[in-house]
């Protein structure tokens, strides 16, 4: 009889990454997945296991008032917990540092469940930058049982904090799998903006820049400076669209489009669909972010990449070339993007430091030794050698 993997999402990137997880364990003689939605972004998770033909197996039932983070946990917690006391699954799978992930392993722990935490290691060394994040996947450290790390340096991580060795996988990032997956798929343009956008591209010969913020530090006084850069950027390449996808928080749209709303060639939308950010990323000739998933996508397409943040979990990007911290102040992205774009630069396809495509695979062979599976993988493989990107 199959043993059940919990492969639980309750934000968009979470889904993303757990996706490739839930294809790779269709048809396992051992393992049997069961996506838990949280319920914590409604509508989101939905629409991104939707690119891979996935719905919830399980919608837990959160209702909220105030939206806080402790509102949010007391609330999950149970609901979690009564998951786990009737299914007895033989896994939890974690993904990230979301306040689902932190309630979820939680919930496991207490009960005796095995935690496997996907995308395990992240570190900035900062408790406040990113916020709460960092706080969150350094707690869920301390009590999972298989630490699924995207890559050496976020294995070292681990090890600098004694983890066990045996306890560390290094598979690569799921979200490579992801976006190949979608890229292949090469699906039409859902969203009529983005369509229209498309369109418009074609016939003028224009360039298109994406822009993405929505990290709670980057609201506020950070964000004005964001989207002052965007305008001047804008008014100082005339070929150049902006798409800016707006954060769904009120505050943080309400911004953006007393900012930007108005200007003829930055199109405002709602978050897109998954293949319709895949399109984006695609036909970009720049990116400025301060999404973590982004600057993992990105090199798939040889696309460049300016984090707005002065300090990234993912410094691989930055040390491979593909992406550049500029922080949120606005002449140094003014500097960054002006080069970038002056120069036309466009980095080498086919080599995304953050994987292969494979490591579903990997992730699949980890879990069945956790969950007592006879596999022929060793624990600890050193990413480089199973791909060859990157050194120890």
């Amino acid at each position: 009889m199959s043993k059940e993997v919990l492969l639980v999402a309750g934000t968009r990137p979470e889904a993303l990454k757990i996706a490739p997880v839930a294809i790779a364990l269709r048809g396992h003689p051992g393992l049997r997945p069961t996506i838990v939605h949280s319920g914590q972004h409604s509508g989101m998770v939905e629409q991104a296991l939707g690119a891979f033909d996935l719905v919830p197996d399980v919608r837990l039932d959160v209702p909220r008032s105030t939206g806080t983070q402790a509102e949010l946990v007391s609330r999950l917690l149970p609901e979690f917990d009564a998951v786990l006391q009737e299914r007895e699954p033989a896994v939890t799978l974690v993904q990230g540092d979301t306040t689902t992930t932190l309630a979820a392993a939680l919930a496991s722990y207490w009960r005796g469940i095995p935690v496997a935490h996907l995308e395990a290691g992240l570190r900035t060394g900062d408790l406040y930058g990113p916020f709460p994040e960092e706080g969150t996947r350094q707690m869920i450290s301390r009590i999972a049982s298989l630490h699924l790390a995207p890559t050496d340096d976020a294995a070292n991580a681990l090890n600098s904090e004694c983890l066990p060795d045996s306890h560390i996988v290094v598979t690569g990032n799921t979200v490579v799998d992801a976006v190949q997956r979608v890229a292949s798929a090469d699906l039409p343009a859902s969203s009529p903006d983005l369509a229209a956008l498309e369109r418009g591209l074609d016939a003028t010969g224009g360039r298109l820049m994406l822009v993405t913020v929505h990290r709670r530090e980057s609201w506020g006084r950070p964000l004005m400076r964001v989207l002052n850069a965007v305008r001047a950027i804008a008014d100082r390449h005339p070929d150049l669209h902006v798409l800016l996808p707006a954060h769904p928080n009120p505050g943080v749209r309400e911004q953006v489009v007393s900012h930007l709303g108005g200007h003829e060639r930055v199109v405002i939308t709602d978050p897109l669909d998954y293949p319709d950010l895949v399109r984006v990323l695609r036909r970009a000739a720049l990116v400025l972010t301060d999404s973590g998933g982004i600057q993992e996508e990105a090199p798939t397409f040889g696309v460049p990449v300016l984090v707005l943040r002065e300090t990234t979990e993912r410094m691989l990007a930055v040390d491979a070339g593909c992406a550049w911290l500029v922080g949120t102040d606005t002449t140094r992205i003014l500097a960054e993007a002006g080069w970038v774009l002056g120069s036309r630069l466009r980095l080498p396809l086919g080599r995304n430091p953050f994987g292969d495509g494979r490591a579903a695979v990997r992730v699949c062979s980890a879990l069945e030794r956790l969950a007592g599976l006879p596999t022929a993988l060793p624990r600890r493989e050193p990413y480089a050698t199973l791909v060859g990107v990157g050194s120890r």
